[in-house]
């Protein structure tokens, strides 16, 4: 029972932390785009 509890924090805290991640690419990744699109 207290494995599942510790795993269950810890995806809830992954989570979030994945979710800002995923964002950071998302910017990261528009931007090479517009600088490819600009310097081309």
């Amino acid at each position: 029972m207290s494995e599942e509890k510790e795993s269950y924090g810890f995806w809830t805290k992954y989570k979030r932390f994945a979710n800002t991640e995923i964002l950071l690419y998302v910017i990261m990744i528009v931007g090479i785009i517009l600088g490819i699109i600009i310097f081309s």
